[in-house]
C-alpha cells in the first residue's frame, strides 16, 4: 500500500501527460483525482475532472462517484461528503486513497471544531465526523475534550499548535543585508 500520495500524485501527473493520444489510463485518473481531494486540492481535482474524456467517465462509474466526493467537499458539506464516500464500494487501489481522505477529513473536522467552538452539541460533531455516538464520545476523551454535565454538549479545548519562530527585526535585517550584499557582488 503506497501512502506516499505525493510521490504517487506526481507519478500520476507524469503518466497523464505522457499518455498516448493525450488519453490516460481510467486508473490514472481515478487515483489522481482522489490523491488531489486528499491534498485538498480542489482546484485541480476540478480542473482534471473537467479534462477526462467523457468515454472513460461513462464507463467507469468510480470517477465520477470520487468526483461526487469532491463536490461535497467544494460545497464543504461535511455530512455529505461521509455520504458520498460510504456510498460506493471502492477498488484498488483507489481504496487506500479513499480511507486516507476519509481520515484526514475526520481529522480536520475535529480541528475545526476544537478552533471554533468553546461548547458544541454532541449531534453536531457526529454529523461533522461521520461517526458514531459511542467513537465521539470516544474521541473526545481521547483529546481531553470535557462532556458537558447535561449529557448533550462537548466543551473542546483548541489542538496545540506549534509556537511559530520568530525573528527579530535586527536578525531580519541582517538577513536582507548579507543577501543584497551577495545579489550585488
Amino acid at each position: 500500500m503506497v501512502t506516499n500520495f505525493d510521490t504517487l500524485c506526481g507519478e500520476l501527473e507524469k503518466n497523464e501527460l505522457e499518455a498516448p493520444n493525450g488519453i490516460a489510463s481510467p486508473t490514472t485518473y481515478g487515483q489522481l483525482l482522489a490523491i488531489y481531494l486528499y491534498q485538498n486540492d480542489l482546484c485541480n481535482a476540478k480542473f482534471l475532472w473537467k479534462r477526462i474524456p467523457p468515454n472513460i467517465l461513462s464507463s467507469n462509474p468510480e470517477i465520477p462517484a470520487i468526483w461526487a466526493v469532491g463536490q461535497k467537499l467544494w460545497k464543504k458539506d461535511l455530512a455529505g461528503t461521509y455520504q458520498a464516500l460510504a456510498a460506493f464500494t471502492w477498488t484498488e487501489p483507489v481504496s487506500n486513497i479513499i480511507r486516507a481522505l476519509e481520515e484526514k477529513v475526520r481529522e480536520r473536522a475535529f480541528n475545526l471544531i476544537g478552533q471554533s467552538y468553546s461548547s458544541i452539541s454532541i449531534d453536531t460533531v457526529i454529523a461533522m465526523t461521520g461517526l458514531s455516538k459511542e467513537a465521539v464520545l470516544q474521541a473526545c476523551r481521547d483529546r481531553k475534550w470535557e462532556l458537558a454535565e447535561d449529557g448533550v454538549t462537548v466543551n473542546p479545548t483548541p489542538p496545540t499548535q506549534p509556537a511559530p519562530l520568530h525573528t527579530s527585526s535586527e536578525d531580519q535585517l541582517f538577513k536582507l543585508t548579507e543577501f543584497v550584499s551577495f545579489l550585488e557582488n
